[in-house]
């Protein structure tokens, strides 16, 4: 058996791999370090896919391994996170588990606040749509609904934002518990919404056939300098609205 067949597959498990470590940094409220070991679970997500089809060994098992592994790095890490934020912004941070096993279902002593389990929204819907995405033949070329990564990152930058740009206004705005759950449910309308998004994959270099790309990858480039992790959720906007102006042209 050709170990080149594997290779693709090993790329997602280091990205399962990195989504899991991470998780266990969310839980904890380490979100820079799971902020890290997120934006390494991409990558890797982004080079599996490539290395299949530079290597010519696409298969279904690595497709739902793919999606398997999407779903713990970019979905139940980012719900997580939210769930976290919104725990802070509710003053219920400080919620407390049984302290031991002997305690069976007792439901009473599993003081879990309501309000922040919104958050986890974002894992459910983050799901659901990279179960249709398994199933949808049309994505070739272009994305249904706001990718996972994408609104990942969106979910990252709120705690990278807070802790090293420190903007009292911003600040304000994020540790909102009202900001926090319209963009928990704004995320899951956007992840499985039927907004056509034009995906980054260029058939060739030329500016017409891409003009749409090139002005996106400048216009963040110019927005990472200026404002660092405040661009993030600028940066994905920008993309929800250039495909809108350009959506007669996705196809």
């Amino acid at each position: 058996m050709s170990l080149k067949r594997h290779i693709p597959n090993i790329v997602t498990l280091l990205n399962l791999f990195s989504g899991c470590i991470a998780l266990v940094f969310a839980v904890n409220g380490n979100y820079v370090a799971a902020a890290f070991f997120v934006f390494l679970g991409i990558f890797f997500d982004f080079f599996d896919g490539l290395l299949a089809r530079k290597l010519n060994v696409q298969s279904p098992l690595g497709i739902q391994l793919d999606s398997l592994a999407d779903l713990v790095t970019s979905g139940v890490v980012p719900g997580v996170i939210m769930f976290k934020l919104i725990s802070e912004a509710t003053d219920a941070a400080d919620f407390s588990y049984a302290d031991s096993w002997t305690t069976g279902l007792d439901l009473q002593i599993l003081n879990i606040p309501v309000l922040p389990l919104i958050g986890l929204f974002i894992a459910l819907a983050s799901a659901y749509r990279l179960a249709k995405f398994n199933l949808d033949e049309d994505q070739q070329s272009y994305f249904k609904g706001l990718p996972v990564p994408a609104n990942t990152l969106v979910i990252l930058s709120l705690p990278l934002i807070l802790e090293y740009q420190n903007n009292d206004l911003i600040n304000a705005i994020i540790i909102n518990k009202w900001f926090l759950i319209g963009l928990t449910l704004l995320s899951c309308y956007l992840l499985n919404s039927n907004i056509k998004l034009f995906a980054l994959k260029f058939k060739n270099w030329g500016f017409q056939d891409n003009a749409v790309r090139y002005i996106f990858l400048i216009l963040s480039v110019v927005l990472l300098i200026v404002l660092h992790f405040a661009a993030i959720p600028l940066i994905i906007g920008l993309y929800i609205i250039l495909s809108l102006l350009t959506r007669s042209k996705i196809h």
